[in-house]
């Protein structure tokens, strides 16, 4: 299932997974990529947003038709394939992810994920930020010490690099998408908070919830959905 083309390119809007959702509902086909060097109101999970400054990261979005049960890892195979991009292109680094979303490198974000999906349509947006060519001091002061970039990326290499990458993790076996995200397992052995208690990470169950072991010894799964960690 290849992904680029066709391929929208915007000088700026509000957001790239806007306007590939409003492509989708349209009947754009499966593969169309909406990328952009510069948006108004990035989104992240959860009502965040996302910034970078103007062409210094991969904005990108793609559309993924038709869905089926091979789609269940899609949150999963995403940051999967967003850590073999971003090696391919930087030698040298390796990356984790920290469920559900977010693509780390020594420990500070590289990159987040946002799939916003139609099952009734069956159709699904794929957004990603790939930190690309960000200088440490242009960073808002508050991510300064969490956030961090590749090294003068160009936007066309990473986008190829990506669309590669996609088209073959998003219809990877269950198995595959598992034990390659439980090599790449940032939070596991970690404290985490959320909005329905605390204990320690404990990787993934089978169907990609976070696993926790609370303080009394529970052992609680929670879906992407559920949950806002609180503490990393």
């Amino acid at each position: 299932m290849r992904f680029g083309t066709p391929h929208r390119h915007f000088a700026r809007t509000d957001s790239t997974n806007t306007r590939a959702r409003d492509l989708a509902a349209a009947g754009a086909p499966h593969g169309t990529v909406v990328t952009a060097a510069e948006q108004s109101a990035g989104r992240g999970r959860q009502g965040r947003t996302w910034t970078a400054p103007p062409n210094k990261a991969l904005l990108y979005s793609a559309i993924l038709r038709p869905l089926d049960e091979r789609h269940a890892m899609l949150p999963l195979a995403v940051p999967l394939a967003v850590c073999e991009a971003a090696e391919q292109l930087q030698s040298g680094i390796e990356c984790a992810v920290k469920w559900p979303n977010d693509v780390l490198v020594e420990g500070r974000k590289l990159a987040g994920v946002l799939i916003e999906a139609r099952p009734q349509d069956s159709w699904a947006v794929i957004g990603v930020g790939l930190n690309l060519s960000i200088e440490q001091n242009e960073f808002p002061q508050e991510l300064q010490e969490m956030a961090t970039s590749l090294r003068g990326i160009p936007a066309a290499a990473a986008r190829e690099a990506l669309n590669r990458t996609l088209a073959s993790w998003v219809n990877a076996e269950s198995d595959d998408v598992l034990a390659a995200w439980r090599t790449r397992d940032a939070l596991r052995g970690r404290e985490v908070a959320w909005e329905g208690g605390s204990g320690v990470a404990d990787g993934v169950d089978n169907r990609g919830y976070l696993v926790v072991v609370t303080p009394g010894g529970d052992r609680v799964a929670v879906g992407a959905g559920e949950v806002h960690l609180t503490r990393f």
